[in-house]
């Protein structure tokens, strides 16, 4: 977590003495099954044909964007996520919906395609967990680890002071989640699980 905070104050630093624009963002989260482009096709088909209701979650946030030589930016980013993900787990058919509240820190580096009206990207994030309790029935959570790091790709554009953005998140480190029967008297039970899902991102932005 700290390689992530230090890595993002050195952006910042960056930005201090650099071209930089800064934007406040918010963004919806689609559950997809991998990085492949048939998953994230299949995903945002979905998601415009159902008017988003298949959504995860969502997360908001502000971000730098900083201008490099050669047409190369720097994007650090700082967002409050919350998402559910579902899990069946096949030995006792028991579905857990569990609920993640985190902070997210992604750090990207892109490039200006068409100036600053169109830009890709990609790069790291670093999520800290801000609750791991979540109890379903007779079953407490328990999360391995309050860090867990991901990876970013994706596209954003500009027009004037509106900004619209798509991205992949997938998986770097597991963010793995043990529910534990709990009930006084009742045979110990765990149902272990992955509670850091891949996902399609897409959202809107302001340019300040």
């Amino acid at each position: 977590m700290k390689k992530t905070f230090i890595a993002a104050a050195v952006s910042l630093s960056v930005a201090a003495s650099a071209q930089v624009a800064f934007s406040a963002k918010a963004n919806l989260l689609f559950p997809t099954n991998d990085g492949a482009w048939k998953s994230i096709r299949k995903t945002a088909t979905n998601a415009y044909s159902e008017g988003g209701k298949n959504n995860a979650g969502f997360n908001v946030g502000v971000s730098a964007k900083v201008n490099l030589p050669f047409s190369l930016f720097l994007m650090p980013e700082l967002y409050y996520t919350s998402f559910k993900n579902e899990y069946t787990d096949a030995a006792t058919n028991t579905k857990l919906t569990a609920n993640s509240n985190r902070i997210d820190v992604p750090v990207l580096v892109g490039y200006n395609i068409w100036g600053d009206t169109i830009g890709a990207f990609i790069g790291p994030v670093g999520s800290y967990n801000l609750s791991n309790d979540n109890q379903f029935n007779d079953f407490k959570e328990n999360a391995e680890s309050d860090f867990t790091v991901g990876m970013q790709v994706g596209a954003q554009a500009q027009l004037g002071t509106f900004l619209a953005n798509a991205r992949y998140e997938g998986a770097l480190s597991k963010d793995q989640r043990t529910f534990v029967n709990n009930v006084a008297g009742a045979s110990t039970s765990e149902i272990r699980y992955d509670s850091r899902p891949s996902m399609f991102i897409v959202g809107v932005g302001y340019k300040f």
